[in-house]
């Protein structure tokens, strides 16, 4: 490997004792972009629940389930505010206005007001709002899988996972459906490698909201029955919604949508084309579909969420600096042996199908109810449709890391 392409170490604080060090680098390390799940489960049996790696500008990385779920809930100490909503206006204020970035909310903010700008998007993402979508779901499901289903093969990211969940999202936000190949890329461009450095993060954002600048506008003028209309009607503690708020608004929803159900779809279909079985069973007896949804959930969670220390802080034996960065090593939590028997192993029958896939505390997912859906009807629709499928051994299954890992490119075969 030649020097420029090793990754930078940090040296380790004083504070930190060499006991709690393991080199892990979330962006390239070789055996997690192999295969994320195993080299967390790897992790989990040789590094300690709580440890520092240098890598990545040094931080912090919780990997037991109690820590990862007790540091969720602790919003008063584990910041997901990694620049104050107060610096950040200072900073915006100081810059000329087409040098400004949207700020990132209502995810990367703490309570009281991540509740404030969160709980105008609970109607959309309600069970009874999500369910009365089941029809145009399952409709996209049916059409994606038929046009695969002749061919006796594909490649399942490009064909149908980069499509599915895209299309859904871009059609309640109102953004064009027929630009979804776009913005996809600029979501996997943005999720892809994230970088310590803040400024690289803010100029993502600025070009997610150049593309979706000139539809939001133009909603506020001609309203329709869309997300980005609704938002544009709302008022944030009696003040009427601003094109900077929208423009916050609309950048952090694109990401979330537009990332999260892709990857656990294809996560969840390699394990189901590595298992006939399983497979057979489902076929067999579909109202098992959903408990191996949440089962799959579990076991290939993928989402790394990171925090911000907000004060010095002694946490199950380590001691946090202020300012520090921790990251929530969920694929690792849910390997946990002390909370799951037989971690490793797929097993949909568990007495406890409880994960922490959609995260904890007061960020949990907002779009749970919807991902549940989505993931349910497409694993109807191909063990319905599609005979038994299993992966190309000529090409094998690739990944890529950061804080959210996914699938790169899952090859399906099936006889026809």
């Amino acid at each position: 490997m030649s020097s420029a392409a090793i990754p930078h170490r940090m040296r380790k604080p004083g504070h930190v004792p060499e006991a709690l060090v393991f080199e892990f680098d979330y962006n390239s390390d070789p055996e997690y972009l192999r295969d994320p799940h195993a080299r967390a489960a790897d992790i989990a049996r040789t590094a300690p629940p709580i440890f520092w790696t240098p890598f990545n500008g040094g931080h912090w990385m919780f990997q037991s389930h109690e820590a990862v779920s007790e540091a969720l809930r602790d919003f008063e100490r584990f910041s997901s505010e990694h620049l104050s909503p107060e610096a950040f206006n200072t900073l915006m204020a100081s810059l000329p206005v087409e040098e400004r970035v949207p700020a990132p909310v209502p995810i990367c903010i703490d309570p009281p007001l991540h509740t404030k700008l969160r709980r105008p998007l609970f109607s959309t993402f309600s069970p009874k709002a999500v369910v009365a979508r089941d029809g145009e779901i399952r409709a996209l499901a049916e059409r994606l899988v038929d046009a695969i289903a002749e061919q006796g093969r594909c490649e399942f990211q490009h064909d149908v996972a980069d499509v599915y969940p895209v299309e859904i999202f871009l059609g309640m936000f109102g953004l064009p459906v027929e630009k979804e190949r776009e913005y996809r890329e600029l979501a996997k461009k943005h999720l892809t490698v994230i970088s310590p450095d803040l400024s690289e993060n803010m100029l993502m954002m600025k070009s997610i909201a150049s593309v979706m600048r000139d539809t939001i506008i133009d909603r506020k003028e001609h309203p329709r029955d869309d997300l980005i209309s609704l938002l544009w009607s709302l008022e944030i503690e009696g003040e009427p919604m601003t094109l900077d708020l929208m423009l916050s608004y609309c950048v952090i929803l694109f990401i979330a949508g537009l990332d999260t159900v892709v990857n656990a779809l294809g996560f969840g279909v390699r394990h189901l084309a590595t298992e006939p079985q399983l497979q057979k069973e489902l076929r067999a007896n579909p109202e098992l579909i959903p408990q191996a949804s949440e089962e799959t959930l579990r076991r290939y969670s993928f989402v790394a969420p990171i925090r911000v220390m907000k004060k010095d802080h002694e946490f199950h034996g380590a001691h946090l600096k202020e300012g520090e960065r921790v990251m929530m090593f969920i694929p690792g939590a849910s390997v946990d042996a002390r909370v799951y028997p037989a971690p490793t192993t797929f097993d949909m029958h568990r007495e406890d199908l409880s994960h922490l896939a959609f995260g904890w505390g007061p960020h949990f997912c907002l779009g749970a109810h919807l991902a549940r859906l989505e993931l349910r009807i497409m694993y109807e629709t191909m063990l319905e449709k599609l005979p038994e499928f299993r992966l190309d051994p000529d090409q094998p299954p690739t990944f890529h890391g950061s804080i959210i890992a996914g699938p790169s490119t899952i090859h399906l075969m099936w006889d026809v």
